[in-house]
């Protein structure tokens, strides 16, 4: 059969992936280091919860991968995907599939948490989020152990996700990494990818940049 690439991923969802590593990376080594670097925490933070909000809205108005629609499957669906995998007979999908959808939502949600939460916490040291004053300062130290408590939830997502890619890129053969650099996956025999109206996709995808980074800084700035 003849082999071929599809455009599977926009580069507006391989920027926010990127980002995200970049920005979880940052805010967990400069929260670990302290101090002046708390600053950098922050924003990192600010990232975070950007991204989060632009994902959301890119799952709706992204391109056909992109959306909730394309990749969220019944729970039902979702386990027989699971099964099959364990037996190894999981079919290859071009966007995520069943359980790697899920995945997307719990990650998306646990960073929601843990940058909504950074707004709220307060070492009772050297920095407090932009919101902490809103709580109160008892309040504010609670958030913050939370704060501390969801990164662990955190952790262990991205370890599984990490795993996942491991699975599917060493032991399935599928381009899972090269794909989200260069958007593309490869195919056999003559699948085509879905039509895009590149303009459009750019004009979406920017307005829902600037709304994202107006709703962080309304936010903050309350």
């Amino acid at each position: 059969m003849s082999s071929s690439s599809v455009r599977v991923w926009d580069i507006f969802t391989r920027l926010f992936h990127w980002l995200l590593v970049a920005a979880i990376g940052v805010a967990w080594w400069s929260g670990e280091q302290g101090g002046e670097w708390m600053s950098w925490h922050l924003r990192a933070g600010y990232l975070v919860l950007g991204l989060v909000i632009f994902r959301v809205i890119w799952g709706f108005a992204g391109s056909h991968y992109a959306r909730f629609g394309q990749f969220l499957r019944s729970p039902a669906s979702t386990l027989g995907y699971l099964k099959n995998m364990l037996k190894g007979r999981d079919d290859a999908h071009l966007g995520h599939n069943p359980a790697g959808g899920w995945g997307v939502i719990v990650l998306l949600l646990l960073c929601a948490v843990q940058a909504g939460t950074g707004l709220f916490a307060n070492d009772d040291i050297f920095t407090e989020g932009p919101l902490a004053y809103l709580v109160g300062y008892d309040l504010s130290i609670e958030i913050t152990r939370w704060h501390k408590l969801m990164f662990n939830a955190l952790l262990a997502m991205i370890a599984l996700h990490v795993l996942a890619v491991v699975y599917h890129q060493r032991f399935r053969k599928e381009a899972i990494v090269q794909a989200m650099i260069t958007g593309k996956k490869p195919v056999a025999g003559e699948l085509a990818g879905v039509t895009v109206n590149r303009s459009r996709e750019w004009l979406l995808g920017s307005t829902a940049v600037l709304i994202s980074a107006a709703a962080v800084w309304g936010l903050i700035s309350l």
